[in-house]
């Protein structure tokens, strides 16, 4: 399986990523125009994060993304992992658990990463499972939300 950073070919792959776990977890349809903008956008704004793939035989499996966010009391940068998914022929092969192992590398060459975080649906206990596993631990936060208007 190769890891790498993802490139502007895969995109329509991470579209269709993010409209099955949307659809997944959720139950929500996204518009998929939309979502072809805010996927491409990464590609050119570095500002706005990067995505990382699994490919296995030429084919992807896997993915996700990678914003940040400033620490002040750390003094340096949380790095958030979002929008994962791995295909459902490819789950249980330890997909996310090596594209989690490239991000902590990039991590650790970028240099001031203090931690990595994560949101994930109460219910989706396999996925909190896996990341407990990796070594990540629940926190004393809870997220609140409010779509501003357009």
């Amino acid at each position: 399986m190769n890891i790498r950073t993802a490139r502007s070919e895969d995109i329509q792959s991470l579209v269709k990523f993010n409209q099955e776990m949307a659809l997944e977890t959720e139950g929500k349809q996204l518009d998929r125009e939309v979502l072809e903008k805010g996927v491409s956008a990464v590609f050119v704004d570095e500002n706005k994060g990067f995505y990382v793939v699994a490919e296995n035989e030429g084919k992807i499996v896997g993915g996700l993304m990678v914003t940040t966010e400033w620490s002040d009391w750390r003094n340096g940068w949380f790095w958030w992992i979002q929008s994962v998914y791995i295909l459902p022929e490819a789950r249980g092969r330890g997909v996310y658990r090596k594209l989690y192992e490239f991000v902590k590398g990039c991590a650790e060459e970028n240099g001031h990463v203090c931690g990595f975080r994560l949101y994930v649906e109460k219910e989706n206990e396999t996925a909190q499972a896996v990341y407990e596993k990796l070594g990540m631990e629940k926190t004393y936060y809870l997220m609140y939300e409010e779509a501003a208007s357009k």
